[in-house]
């Protein structure tokens, strides 16, 4: 077989859930295993058409693997991905440099055999990084062994990286940068300079796409023959309707699920998919296109006192500047771009010093709590209408996890949104997307979705495997879909949720669906934490895991999947420490093998989170 044969499973007699598993089986094998497995399956299948039960299963390859040898000229591709993006950049560059007669593979990060790096000639990463600088779960590990001293010396490697960030966050593209400096540092040498990439990313990401495949075909040399993109996965129908084409759903219920007194409201909608074709797994996130609120918009057009009928033409489209801004660009986030220009217009040297080195702290607040119109009025600064709407992030969708399972809730998503609602300088702000949702109510309401897959955060395909869930807050969602799925599959695995909040009798989520779900064998235990009900010390999520972490970590030794899902600056890395605790304390485990230990679960995918 040709080393220039794509790799793809068609879609076949297995159910989705067989089909997964398999290619979680087969993904990274080496040619000879491969036929090796091919020749099993043929034994199994011949001793089954021939009424003979048993099948012995060999050693090993029935014909010994040839000697390794060094690859043949080839492009790399390895993604670290929190939210699909770095993904669909991957396999758009994988398709590039197959047009392009390239041979080329395609990995996720968490997949990518690192005992290949130090063969490599030529290596792309598109790596993205969340929060404070952290890299997705799934490049931990390649990250890790870059940084580590098991890291080879990569002289013969040319390689390039593709950073994606959010400049909302002061460590705009810490991953990625710090992945181009290590590879340098090993000795390989820059194909295509780093790009570092915002949320809107296309016009970038697409130029420095087409100098790699460049690049990697002077280097390599292209040929007329089909390429290779290493995909091991089913290959998906194409949806009708996707991020770039939504769908327009009708919501049909909205409500509140906080009650008098809640920290802040949290609302359960159900959205109609009716029609659309539109199909999601346990973990997957739909994605919501919002509008800013009228009322938004009407104060950023007082600030900068300009006519929100005037036309602006941008990128060959010509609308009124009202509508740039309600429906094409972000008004609720700040960049560090914007400010920078905003500093320059207005001259003003307080906001000038809050970019400056040394004001880390200063900047993230500034970012974090205030809006574009807050930073206009505080530092007012002179504008025309397209300069003003170019300096602005392009709107994006906003993901939420999908807090239900098809299995029991048919052509329906189901939402569980926290509304964005404070005080500032005696005036209120909102976030754009979660008011935006809340408003849609009555007979004519109706948003624009597409859905996210989300295969880092996956059920197990074993239903005999028990589940533990932590999710504080609307991080519980995604697993109101976990146990309707369960149960609708007959999973024999046990369910154990972890929920907390403030307040038991006013954030409560899903309350008496849950209580339901205990009463009726469905979630086999609930731990709750409600940090300020207590008259002593407040309790977290992360404290209650200690409380019952002999019971946690016996799950854990009896192959127990574990799922976090929440806020990733302070919730997460709690509970990771949690962990830790526990199975020093209930394992007899020094720290460090206990770390390892913790380590070893995430890398064997029982250990998934989905934080933001």
């Amino acid at each position: 077989m040709s080393a220039n044969i794509v790799t793809t499973l068609p879609l076949g007699p297995l159910d989705p859930e067989r089909t997964e598993l398999l290619l979680r089986v087969v993904e990274g094998l080496e040619p000879s295993t491969l036929q090796w497995l091919s020749g099993f399956a043929a034994g199994v299948a011949h001793e089954r058409a021939s009424g003979r039960s048993g099948v012995s299963l060999p050693a090993g390859p029935v014909v010994a693997p040839a000697a390794r040898t060094e690859p043949t000229a080839r492009l790399t591709i390895v993604y670290g991905s929190q939210t699909g993006n770095s993904k669909r950049i991957a396999e758009r560059l994988g398709r590039a440099a197959e047009a392009a007669g390239l041979a080329a593979r395609v990995y996720a990060a968490g997949n990518y055999p690192v005992k290949d790096l130090a063969r490599e000639r030529m290596l792309v990463l598109v790596v993205s990084t969340q929060g404070d600088g952290d890299p997705p779960d799934d490049a931990r590990g390649l990250i890790e062994f870059l940084q580590s001293r098991r890291a080879p010396q990569l002289e013969q490697l040319a390689f390039s990286v593709l950073a994606l960030g959010d400049s909302s966050y002061p460590k705009f593209c810490e991953t990625g940068k710090q992945v181009d400096v290590r590879l340098a540092a090993l000795g390989a040498r820059r194909l295509v300079d780093r790009a570092d990439c915002d949320v809107d990313y296309d016009t970038l990401a697409n130029a420095w796409l087409d100098r790699v495949v460049t690049g990697a075909r002077d280097t390599l040399g292209g040929s007329s023959q089909s390429a290779t993109i290493t995909r091991l996965r089913a290959a998906p129908v194409e949806p009708q309707f996707s991020r770039e084409q939504p769908f327009a759903a009708e919501v049909v219920a909205n409500h509140s699920l906080t009650g008098r007194g809640a920290t802040r409201e949290v609302r359960h909608l159900e959205i109609s998919l009716a029609g659309s074709g539109l199909t999601y797994a346990p973990g997957d996130a739909l994605g919501v296109w919002h509008e800013n609120p009228p009322v938004v918009v009407g104060e950023v057009l007082q600030a900068l006192h300009l006519d929100g009928e005037q036309s602006v033409e941008l990128d060959g489209a010509a609308k009124p500047l009202r509508e740039w801004l309600t429906t094409g660009r972000e008004l609720t986030r700040l960049t560090r771009p914007f400010l920078t220009q905003q500093a320059e217009r207005s001259q003003d040297a307080r906001l000038a010093d809050v970019l400056q080195p040394g004001h880390e702290t200063d900047l993230r607040h500034t970012l974090r709590d205030l809006q574009v119109v807050d930073v206009l009025q505080r530092h007012p600064g002179e504008w025309d209408a397209k300069s003003f709407v170019q300096a602005l992030r392009p709107l994006v969708p906003r993901l939420y996890s999908i807090a239900s399972s098809q299995e029991a809730v048919g052509e329906e998503a189901h939402l569980t949104v926290a509304l964005v609602d404070y005080e500032l300088d005696r005036k209120r702000r909102m976030g754009a997307a979660s008011a935006f949702l809340a408003s849609l109510q009555g007979d004519q309401a109706k948003a624009r979705v597409f859905v996210e897959q989300n295969e880092r955060f996956r059920l197990p395909a074993d239903t005999s495997r028990d589940v533990i869930m932590i999710g504080p807050g609307t991080g519980v969602a995604p697993f109101r879909g976990f146990v309707q799925h369960r149960e609708a599959q007959g999973a024999t695995g046990r369910n154990w949720l972890f929920f907390g909040a403030r307040h038991f009798q006013s954030e409560f989520l899903y309350q008496t669906e849950w209580q339901d779900a205990v009463k009726r064998g469905v979630l086999s235990r609930c731990d709750l934490a409600f940090s300020r009900d207590r008259s002593i010390a407040r309790e977290y999520v992360q404290d209650r895991l200690r409380r019952v972490g002999k019971d946690l970590y016996s799950w854990l030794e009896n192959g127990a999947y574990l799922y976090v899902c929440g806020d990733a600056e302070k919730m997460a890395p709690d509970v990771n420490a949690a962990l830790i605790d526990i199975v020093t304390t209930h394992s007899g485990k020094g720290r460090d093998d206990a770390d390892a230990y913790v380590r070893r679960l995430a890398d064997d995918r029982r250990y998934l989170r989905d934080v933001y």
